[in-house]
């Protein structure tokens, strides 16, 4: 690790790739997580001397640059420019955590044409002799395993969105790009538009990687799946998870040392520690469900759950001692799924859910209660962007993988999982719990 750092430090990246930092990934990914729940806000400016540019499309909050965020403060490598995204408040969010200017543009307009982009680039301060890295994470709706019922109709917009940072991509010429987004992307349904991606990545002479991953193997305290992405002009390894099943981080890890909190309770020194003030009704419901893990009784609730497959989850507790289930912007609503507190009689706060993501308790939402659970539920989780982040950065400073790496390494998923992963990632955690 010392040669590592010494070289990171002199912020040389005119590197011949004579060395090999793979058995590296491990210490810096450590040394990162560390320094991740240390992240306040970045003062303007501050990232302008690191050698390698960041801009972040469909940034959100900016839950992925948070990843590179925290490898800044192990060594300062990454230069964030900006975070594109079209929701004002999410742009507001990003701008005012990476100290930058705030952008708020559709990304559809910026990739309309060749000089679009290169008058979105200026605008940005981008400099074309500089290495750069361009994040994005296309919005996952389109993709969802929960829009079945519209899967004919694929010619949502957002899926489009895809294409139009495959443009961007080739214009810009980046040296690493980062896609993220559902597993379901990678399904049959949404292959084509993966393959054009593709296909227009590989002419501009990337070599593209993509595989399926669970959040909890990066220390993420949640079962969340996502498909992630990488390119680069020539070959790497893809991202290995860090932690195995039996060494998943929990929900008493996130949130068991949090003040207790009844509904409609706040947290003097917390703002974002603010329990939802249910209905009378809704907390008597909540009480039958039994503590840590427990499930609604079934003739118990609304009649009409009792009418409706699928809806096992809902008025659910979450387990002390297991990683939570996907966060989404519904955390905070015991009947939109299993978001209800192990033992009180609640939702889960907005510090709760982003600590299940894992956000840092310093990282500064913008906006109403709505928008910041939206932005939560919407991020990439900053610890599984931070193995992403780890990955890509020691590749591009390495030699190239000899074949034997290449044969050991996470393989590259190369034709569709399914029709919908959601039916595989069951079976996955199904075999675990009875292994």
């Amino acid at each position: 690790m010392a040669a590592f750092t010494k070289l990171l430090q002199m912020k040389n990246l005119n590197v011949t790739r004579k060395n090999d930092f793979r058995s590296d990934k491990a210490l810096l990914f450590t040394e990162a997580v560390k320094a991740l729940p240390k992240f306040s806000p970045l003062d303007v400016g501050s990232s302008d001397s690191n050698p390698i540019q960041i801009l972040d499309f469909f940034s959100g909050a900016g839950g992925t640059s948070l990843g590179f965020a925290a490898i800044n403060q192990v060594v300062p490598m990454f230069h964030f420019l900006a975070g594109c995204d079209i929701n004002p408040i999410s742009a507001a969010t990003y701008s005012r955590n990476f100290g930058t200017p705030t952008v708020c543009e559709d990304i559809l307009k910026i990739a309309n044409t060749p000089a679009s982009i290169r008058q979105f680039l200026n605008r940005v301060g981008f400099d074309s002799t500089k290495p750069t890295i361009l994040i994005g994470c296309a919005p996952c709706q389109g993709f969802s395993s929960h829009r079945k019922k519209h899967w004919d109709n694929e010619d949502d917009d957002r899926n489009s969105l895809v294409i139009a940072f495959s443009r961007i991509v080739t214009e810009v010429n980046p040296d690493i790009f980062i896609m993220e987004n559902v597993p379901e992307f990678l399904s049959n349904r949404y292959w084509r538009y993966f393959s054009k991606a593709r296909e227009t990545f590989c002419e501009a002479g990337y070599t593209v990687k993509q595989n399926i991953y669970n959040s909890a193997e990066f220390g993420v305290p949640q079962e969340r799946f996502r498909s992630i992405i990488i390119g680069m002009k020539r070959d790497f390894l893809l991202p290995d998870g860090y932690f195995t099943s039996d060494e998943y981080k929990t929900v008493r890890d996130a949130i068991g040392g949090l003040n207790p909190l009844k509904a409609g309770e706040i947290d003097p020194n917390d703002p974002l520690h603010k329990a939802v003030a249910h209905k009378r009704s809704t907390i008597e419901v909540i009480k039958k469900v039994p503590h840590d893990g427990g499930s609604l009784p079934q003739g118990e609730g609304p009649a009409c759950l009792t009418k409706v497959n699928g809806f096992s989850d809902v008025y659910g507790r979450l387990s002390w001692d297991k990683p939570a289930i996907t966060i989404t912007h519904y955390a905070r609503n015991p009947a939109s799924g299993r978001y209800t507190h192990p033992v009180q009689d609640r939702g889960l706060t907005a510090r709760e859910a982003a600590r299940l993501q894992s956000f840092p308790d310093g990282f500064q939402f913008e906006g109403k209660s709505d928008d910041i659970y939206r932005q939560i539920g919407e991020a990439v989780p900053p610890l599984l962007s931070c193995g992403v982040a780890v990955n890509v950065l020691i590749e591009y400073l390495s030699t190239k993988p000899t074949t034997a790496q290449l044969q050991t390494g996470m393989e590259t998923i190369e034709l569709p999982v399914s029709n919908s992963y959601s039916s595989v990632i069951a079976g996955i955690k199904n075999t675990r719990r009875r292994a």
